[in-house]
């Protein structure tokens, strides 16, 4: 597993990402002194039961746990955020909190495609998810796979688009087979 600070990011200290929008204040301190800072990581074990009650936030429809653990375990690539609270005096007792994850599934050759793209959303709105998607195309294009792509529900298809994704480019069409029932 793989896990850096989102300020050492910003610094260049884990390799290079883009997160021009992203709030300076990587580490926030509140008034009682708890200390918060987000933290990427890719590779590691996801709580299913977490990333329900991240689903559940964003107002996602509700997955079996199941299915959820089954689309993790069959992903190519899993990134995800936390959020690391320390309060003073509580050593040992730091709260993590998956606040932000996205996945892809791939050919292991040419092909991927980035799936479950989420923040919470107290957590938008700061460069949190373009940095996620910038970091799973920078670990897709390192492994030699250049053709990337993703689906995307109309209210975020600008956002994907300012990441550089086009909708249907040079005429490719997506093609879906739904079950008649």
């Amino acid at each position: 597993m793989h896990t850096c600070p989102l300020s050492a990011y910003k610094q260049g200290e884990c390799g290079r990402i883009s997160v021009g929008i992203l709030n300076n204040n990587t580490t926030q301190t509140e008034p009682d002194g708890t200390v918060e800072e987000i933290l990427f990581s890719s590779g590691g074990d996801i709580d299913v039961y977490d990333l329900q009650a991240l689903c559940d936030k964003v107002g996602w429809p509700r997955r079996s746990l199941s299915k959820l653990a089954a689309a993790l375990k069959n992903s190519y690539m899993v990134a995800t955020l936390h959020s690391l609270r320390k309060s003073p005096g509580s050593e040992g007792n730091d709260q993590k909190k998956l606040i932000g994850m996205a996945r892809a599934t791939s050919d292991h050759a040419f092909n991927a495609t980035i799936w479950d793209v989420l923040v919470d959303p107290g957590y938008q709105g700061q460069g949190l998810g373009k940095a996620l998607v910038e970091k799973l195309i920078r670990a897709l294009l390192q492994r030699d796979i250049g053709n990337i792509s993703l689906f995307a529900d109309s209210q975020v298809v600008e956002f994907y688009q300012n990441l550089g994704f086009e909708p249907d480019p040079v005429g490719i069409k997506g093609m879906f087979w739904y079950p008649k029932y």
